[in-house]
């Protein structure tokens, strides 16, 4: 019994897997923010672009 709680405490496969699933977590975190920053600023130079067209019309 005392083997299998020993090989139990040395194993460290289901450390690195939660390890990856953070790594993972907080990159998609990092592109959702991303997106929507990038987003954001889109809409603003489109809605301006549309503006400045509308306001040059003869």
């Amino acid at each position: 019994m005392s083997k299998i709680f020993a090989r139990f405490l040395k194993d460290e496969s289901g450390a690195t897997a939660i390890e990856y699933g953070l790594i993972a977590a907080l990159i998609s975190v990092a592109l959702i923010a991303g997106a929507g920053t990038l987003g954001t600023s889109l809409n603003t130079t489109f809605t301006n672009l549309s503006t400045e067209l509308n306001n040059n019309q003869p």
